[in-house]
């Protein structure tokens, strides 16, 4: 083992026994990949330095938080699946103080509930609804809860000063001289603390190529994964001493829908080196782009009423309700297709389903249900939390016009959506807005 690693291992066992009154607990945002990889890879073994030479007990909580956003790329998400059950299985058999979490967002900040459901144009660099609903509000959620229990947190972080210019810079200016640890940006009472800044890539890949995976997992799986996504202008692999310590490119996974970047060049690596299947998704996503500022898919009013029509009377506001239901067709058959290669993979989950057809409700769409998109599409039913025949049947003997037993099943269909969202604010001014609208029509 290098020197310059067992110095960082040191310094974190040094980190570990800091007093403080709360034993601040430690928070490592785990992505899978190369870094946060290298980052647990030394905490873990500062923890059994610490227990092998005597040095103290293990009273400080180490917490591995992956940030779940349900658009992961499905070849990392399956990996990162497999490395967080070894990960939770060997922390318990060492008894070591790590503890595994998963975050996820908010059913209704999901990017499908927002796209989908809401009519959310799909993110850019100027609308990027989507690392604020999808990343840091699930995390700081975690975060808040940690530090309301214990008072403060520390979050270790996988960031290094080489990755890139811009992250050289966000290092410098949150380092307060002579400390290791900073003020976390976002989070009240909590820090941060970057042991491995200073890391240059290929030593990244010498922890990850050349230590054993503490927790007994192969770290030649998350190799074969960069290099396989590796794009035409890196080198992958290359041998920088011996055969055990190789880099790799700098590859880059998120969400598979990104629509921030121009091109999704680790997908379309994956694809070019075998892993066709992902080409429907990679298509799709390509479509949510080329289809994203098309006059005909946006209504020329914002979610708020606000008016969304720039100077030449291009519509600029949410998606149309036309639009909505055939990205909605459009994503399952993608799902269904994909699922004959790999058919462990959902695109979307069932309570997104859900939410997407409460938010079409809220928007007045009682015509076409989600349901009857998946039906079409899967040629079967969702289940559904309808009426039974019998109150159907009792509520139609109770009407005195087909009209009314209508209205009464989309007020319904309201507020039994809005308790499975478990978010009942705006309930009454939904009702309102679909009795306004019943008055309307009918006196027509």
């Amino acid at each position: 083992m290098s020197h310059r690693i067992k110095e960082i291992i040191d310094e974190i066992v040094d980190q570990y026994f800091e007093n403080d009154r709360y034993n601040r607990p430690w928070i490592i945002g785990f992505s899978g990949g190369k870094d946060s990889t290298a980052l647990l890879t030394l905490v873990w073994l500062a923890l059994e330095k610490i227990r092998e030479e005597g040095l103290g007990s293990l009273n400080r909580k180490v917490y591995v938080v992956c940030n779940d956003t349900l658009v992961e790329n499905p070849i990392i998400e399956e990996y990162v699946t497999n490395v967080l059950k070894a990960i939770d299985k060997a922390a318990k058999e060492q008894r070591l103080p790590i503890e595994v979490k998963t975050t996820t967002p908010h059913l209704e900040d999901t990017f499908w509930s927002c796209v989908i459901g809401k009519g959310y144009p799909v993110p850019n660099n100027t609308f990027r609804f989507c690392t604020e609903k999808m990343k840091i509000k699930p995390t700081s959620t975690f975060i808040t809860n940690q530090i309301a229990a214990d008072g403060e947190a520390i979050i270790l972080i996988g960031t290094r000063i080489a990755e890139s210019q811009q992250r050289a810079k966000s290092i410098t200016k949150h380092d307060i001289k002579g400390q290791r640890l900073s003020k976390h940006p976002l989070n009240p009472n909590t820090y941060t603390f970057a042991p491995i800044k200073k890391l240059m890539l290929e030593e990244v890949w010498y922890i990850i190529n050349a230590i054993p995976s503490p927790w007994h997992f192969d770290n030649q799986i998350l190799f074969k994964i960069y290099m396989d996504a590796s794009a035409d202008d890196y080198e992958c692999p290359t041998v920088v001493t011996n055969d055990s310590h190789r880099s790799c490119g700098q590859s880059r996974f998120g969400c598979w829908t990104c629509t921030v970047v121009k091109e999704d060049k680790s997908m379309s690596a994956l694809i070019k080196n075998g892993i066709e299947w992902m080409k429907p998704l990679l298509e799709f996503r390509n479509r949510l782009i080329e289809n994203r500022n098309i006059s005909a898919n946006r209504n020329n009013t914002r979610r708020n009423g606000q008016l969304a029509v720039d100077e030449t009377g291009h519509n600029m506001g949410n998606y149309t309700m036309e639009y909505r239901i055939e990205l909605l067709r459009e994503l399952l058959i993608v799902q269904k297709d994909t699922q004959q290669f790999r058919s462990s993979i959902d695109l979307i989950t069932s309570q997104e389903l859900i939410a997407i057809q409460v938010m079409w409700y809220r928007d007045g769409n009682f015509s076409t249900t989600v349901n009857d998109i998946y039906n079409e599409v899967y040629g079967y039913d969702l289940q559904n939390d309808n009426l039974s025949l019998q109150e159907r049947l009792l509520l139609e003997k109770s009407c005195s016009t087909p009209a009314h037993f209508l209205l009464i099943q989309e007020l319904l269909a309201l507020q039994k959506n809005k308790v499975l969202l478990m978010r009942k604010y705006g309930l009454q001014t939904d009702l309102e807005t679909r009795l306004d609208s019943y008055i309307k029509e009918v006196s027509l």
